[in-house]
């Protein structure tokens, strides 16, 4: 277990370190920040000192390998839009995006898992083709088109929601939270419905796919054989069996609704690390696009690094397969 977590770790850093380069290099043609910064009076002797107080004017490498030192340490930089510290601006969006996000997950794993089993268990049933069919609408449609069409139907048409920003917050030590106001309460649930819609129906038909299968399995027809009861055999027997797969794809979704919450807070002006990122691009803001690649990844990847540690300690297989490999 120590050495499969040991080789595990070591892969993370490596996949950071490639992610870092990549985005580091990527951000060079991008454009030129001092085109922002510097209003139309500037001199090549303001462009040439901006550039060197930005450390610009270093080689490639050396800058990043400077990015590395301080992003080790928490310090991005200052913002050249803003001139702030990235890292505080961040602290200020990151609350918007992780609530956001936390109630996406939450309803994407509960009813996926629940209408999963449900359209597993009933797969012949009416109620479940239903849920099928409209579930198509999750997996087709773009996630902006959805924002969109309930922008239209909840705020313009019936006024029930409002159709962005994120409602009245409470700010409790060094965090805001919109859960514990009635505005913010409401702001949320357009946004998340948006952004938790495709990573609901998808792990909703792969839970259903791999209900199906275990359900056709030998044991379960055993288990049925002793008569045990129907409920029994769907919940202790075959749906533990199901969700071992699936923590794989959900774990992967959960980094995916964070990463991609760029366009759902695009849409309902959410005051999010999104739309920061967003933001950041239309002024060639490097820093803070640095900083939000990076963390991206880093979430992507601890998220990756759990999921197969867990998906080591609950299958018995991959233990007995490594055992045997390094016997």
């Amino acid at each position: 277990m120590l050495a499969f977590t040991i080789q595990r770790v070591f892969q993370s850093i490596v996949v950071l370190l490639v992610v870092g380069l990549v985005a580091f290099s990527m951000f060079r043609f991008v454009g030129d920040p001092i085109d922002n910064m510097l209003g139309q009076e500037r001199t090549d002797a303001d462009i040439e000192r901006l550039r060197g107080e930005l450390g610009l004017d270093q080689p490639f490498v050396i800058q990043y390998a400077k990015f590395l030192g301080k992003a080790v340490q928490g310090d991005f930089g200052v913002s050249y839009r803003q001139g702030r510290p990235v890292s505080s601006i961040l602290k200020e969006r990151a609350p918007a995006t992780l609530e956001l996000a936390a109630v996406s997950g939450f309803l994407a794993i509960f009813f996926g898992v629940v209408l999963g089993v449900f359209t597993a268990i009933r797969r012949d049933g009416v109620a479940a083709n239903i849920v099928l069919a409209t579930s198509l609408i999750g997996v087709s449609l773009p996630t902006f088109l959805i924002g969109i069409l309930l922008i239209y139907l909840f705020a313009v048409e019936l006024g029930w929601l409002p159709s962005f920003g994120r409602g009245d917050t409470v700010k409790i030590g060094g965090w805001t939270t919109g859960f514990l106001t009635w505005s913010g309460l409401q702001a949320l649930i357009l946004p998340s419905i948006t952004l938790g819609l495709y990573q609901m129906t998808l792990i909703m038909r792969l839970v259903r796919s791999e209900m199906l299968e275990v359900l056709r399995a030998d044991y379960i027809r055993f288990a049925r054989a002793r008569g045990l009861k129907e409920k029994t055999v769907n919940f202790r027997h075959a749906l533990k069996n199901t969700l071992v797969p699936v923590i794989t794809v959900t774990g992967l979704q959960l980094g995916a609704i964070i990463a991609f919450a760029i366009i759902t807070e695009t849409v309902f002006q959410w005051p999010g690390v999104g739309l920061l990122f967003i933001n950041a691009i239309q002024f060639v803001d490097i820093p803070v696009m640095a900083a939000y690649l990076m963390l991206i990844s880093v979430m992507f990847v601890g998220i990756n690094l759990i999921v197969d540690i867990l998906y080591f300690n609950i299958d018995p297989r991959l233990r007995v397969d490594r055992s045997s490999a390094e016997g």
